[in-house]
């Protein structure tokens, strides 16, 4: 009786979902859990990839399918049969978590507007990769934001808001998954508001001391030169994808291997002196930076798997391995 209560004073209304990673998925699973009606879900082209350029489907593409949802692929938003389809379907709300930029002529269909999901507290970390920069830029608390979607790209008007620590060794994917729950919970939240009315959205303020932009690999490259807490951040940032890196040479072979990093951790061990080679701590390996050393637990050796320091220090030799100044 008290659901029925509940949803008699929340009418459902008829969504269409527009998302493509794995990030949308627990959102889109959680509408349909509710008593809205998704009558639509919109997400990237199957493109191929790869080296056998076999046909990849977008995380929502595969789990809206599974559901025997109505899915739209379109190559062109602005495509009148598209934005045609998308009419008939007569929803009351457009909901989007990590899409595409929406033209005008999309975000203004539905009555109740077009709502965002965005993995920060806007309007700091504005851009296509916050949870990345949260934790590369030393934050200590972080969160998701819904909003309205206007003209410009994470600026339209706040509708809420909800708060998550950050742990000092928190990676990205620990970051990526506790924010997709509650992001998930704070949507649902959100178009129950919007199905009951009188909702009060409020202006984003104009100022940003912070931006999210998309990380490029040159972006992941560890400049030893920093300090350890910002090698560490830009470690954990970035892990497990798309990883921190460096080139290290072998003075023994004379070649030269990309490694990535995947786990580190902030150390008062002490290193002989700062001459870009390699020691061997009581719990990971030595790297030598701005102000002492950072240890490493967790590395990948070009042309190989993944592995802990212990199996890398098993098969190699600490003292071949020098960094590359940069």
């Amino acid at each position: 009786m008290e659901k029925e209560s509940f949803i008699s004073d929340c009418p459902s209304l008829r969504i269409v979902f527009m998302g493509t990673p794995a990030f949308a998925v627990k959102t889109l699973e959680t509408i349909l859990d509710s008593h809205h009606q998704v009558v639509g879900v919109v997400t990237a082209m199957d493109k191929p990839a790869g080296r056998g350029k076999k046909i990849k489907e977008s995380d929502v593409s595969v789990f809206a399918k599974a559901q025997a949802l109505n899915v739209l692929q379109p190559e062109n938003l602005k495509d009148e049969q598209f934005v045609a389809q998308l009419e008939a379907l007569k929803a009351d709300l457009f909901v989007v978590v990590a899409f595409r930029m929406l033209p005008k002529v999309i975000w203004t269909i539905p009555p109740k507007g077009t709502i965002n999901l965005h993995a920060s507290l806007l309007p700091e970390l504005r851009g296509a990769a916050p949870i990345n920069w949260a934790i590369m830029n030393g934050l200590s608390e972080t969160g998701v934001t819904t909003f309205f979607i206007n003209e410009v790209i994470d600026t339209g008007k706040i509708i809420d808001r909800r708060k998550v620590s950050i742990s000092e060794n928190m990676n990205c994917g620990e970051l990526h998954d506790l924010l997709k729950n509650e992001g998930a919970a704070l949507l649902l939240e959100t178009i129950n508001q919007l199905s009951r009315g009188g909702i009060q959205a409020m202006e984003q303020e104009s100022k940003v001391s912070t931006e999210a932009p998309k990380i490029f690999k040159k972006d992941c490259e560890i400049n030893w030169k920093k300090s350890a807490i910002d090698i560490h951040n830009h470690i954990r940032g970035l892990s497990p994808y798309p990883a921190a890196w460096c080139n290290l040479h072998n003075v023994k072979k004379g070649e030269q291997l990309q490694f990535k990093f995947f786990a580190s951790k902030l150390t008062e061990e002490k290193i002989p002196s700062i001459n870009l080679g390699l020691f061997q701590g009581t719990d990971g390996i030595l790297f030598p930076c701005a102000d002492g050393a950072i240890s490493i637990q967790e590395l990948q050796v070009e042309g190989r798997t993944r592995m802990n320091y212990k199996a890398f220090l098993a098969g190699n030799d600490i003292n071949d391995w020098r960094i590359i100044d940069n």
